[in-house]
């Protein structure tokens, strides 16, 4: 399953991401944006965490995304998060995650917008 989380700040979707993780799930975040120093969100065994750059993850930052999130889907994960800095192009990233091959790979969640 795989959720998309958007917010005002990195701190606000890390916090709700953290709070939204559940105890004995494999859990990839693909985060956008550096952390504050203080994200609740640190790698481990249940909890694989990659960060990008920054930048349109539909458009500009496509590339990236396609290869961070084709070497996560080998590991499995039982549930993926995307934290999304900028939302303006939130329909075209779920329609680029609905096409193939990810259509067959993800099950798209509702998208968590915080205030």
């Amino acid at each position: 399953m795989l959720t998309i989380v958007t917010g005002p700040s990195v701190a606000a979707r890390e916090a709700a991401i953290g709070a939204a993780l559940v105890p004995g799930q494999r859990v990839a975040l693909i985060l956008e944006g550096l952390s504050d120093g203080r994200s609740p969100l640190v790698s481990s065994a249940m909890l694989n965490v990659h960060r990008v750059a920054p930048a349109c993850l539909c458009c500009t930052g496509n590339l990236v995304l396609r290869v961070t999130l084709n070497r996560i889907l080998r590991l499995h994960p039982d549930r993926l998060y995307i934290g999304v800095a900028n939302p303006d192009h939130l329909d075209q990233l779920r329609s680029w995650l609905q096409q193939p091959p990810y259509d067959q790979l993800l099950e798209l969640t509702p998208d968590l917008h915080l205030p």
